[in-house]
């Protein structure tokens, strides 16, 4: 059930500041899933305490760029993304064994 919730974390150099300042962690989850489901799917997936969620739908984007055939447009789908802050102490590792 955690997996189809939590769709992937984000990793990014903003995603990571918040990380190391806040401890507060991104995903791009479901689009309909609420809080609570996506508090409980962290939590199982991970192991922590989460203090709290906050969401946010991105909107969809349209992108164009210049190939030898001309300009070709296409879009970017629209996503949810939660900000998961953890308790104090706590914290997640991507990176594992790397």
């Amino acid at each position: 059930m955690a997996k189809r919730i939590l769709i992937k974390p984000i990793i990014s150099e903003k995603a990571d500041r918040l990380t190391s300042k806040v401890s507060q962690y991104s995903f791009v989850v479901d689009k309909k899933a609420n809080k609570i489901e996506i508090k409980n799917a962290v939590e199982a997936m991970y192991g922590v305490n989460v203090a709290s969620v906050n969401t946010m739908v991105m909107p969809a984007k349209v992108k164009q760029r210049s190939t030898k055939a001309g300009v070709v447009q296409g879009r970017v789908s629209a996503f949810k993304k939660a900000l998961i802050t953890l308790a104090s102490g706590e914290e997640i590792d991507f990176f594992g064994n790397i």
